[in-house]
C-alpha cells in the first residue's frame, strides 16, 4: 500500500512539475497503470487516515486539500439500503401481483437521482423471510402490505 501511495504521489508530482493540472476525477489520468484522479480523490476523502507527513506532502508539494464534508460521497445507511430494496420489492409486486421472487432475480429501479440501480431482490426477499423474527413491526407490515408470504 505504501509503495502504491508513494508511486502515485511521485507520478502526480511529475505531472504538476510538467505544468499539467492536478487530476481530480477518477479515470481522468492514467499513468503507469495508476488512476491518478482516483488517488487524489482517495487522499482528499481519506485525509484523516493519512500520516501527518503525508498530509504535509500533499498540501505543500501537490497543493491537495482535504475534502469538505459536503464533497465526500454520502455513505448509505442500513435504513437507506432497506428502503431502496423495499422500493424494488414494491415495484416488482406492482408489476407481477406477488412477491414470489426467484432467488436470482435482479430488479432495476431508478432512484431520485435518476440513476438506475440493480437490486438482488430475490436474495433480499429470502433474507427478509429468514429474518422475520428480528424485523421491526413496521417493516413486517410494509412487506405484508405488498403481498409478502412469511413461510
Amino acid at each position: 500500500m505504501a509503495g502504491t501511495w508513494q508511486r502515485c504521489f511521485h507520478l502526480v508530482r511529475m505531472r504538476l512539475d510538467a505544468g499539467e493540472a492536478l487530476p481530480t476525477e477518477a479515470g481522468e489520468v492514467l499513468r503507469q497503470g495508476e488512476d491518478l484522479g482516483r488517488w487524489v480523490q482517495s487522499v482528499r476523502y481519506g485525509w484523516d487516515q493519512l500520516t501527518s507527513v503525508q498530509q504535509w506532502m500533499c498540501e505543500q508539494v501537490l497543493g491537495i486539500e482535504p475534502a469538505s464534508e459536503d464533497e465526500k460521497p454520502k455513505r448509505r445507511t442500513q435504513a437507506d439500503k432497506w428502503a431502496l430494496n423495499y422500493e424494488a420489492a414494491r415495484q416488482f409486486y406492482t408489476r407481477e401481483g406477488h412477491l414470489q421472487v426467484p432467488r436470482k432475480h435482479v430488479e432495476r429501479i431508478v432512484g431520485e437521482d435518476q440513476e438506475e440501480r440493480e437490486h438482488k431482490l430475490g436474495a433480499w426477499i429470502g433474507n427478509q423471510r429468514s429474518r422475520a423474527a428480528t424485523l421491526t413491526p413496521e417493516r413486517m407490515e410494509q412487506l405484508s402490505a405488498i403481498g409478502m408470504r412469511w413461510s
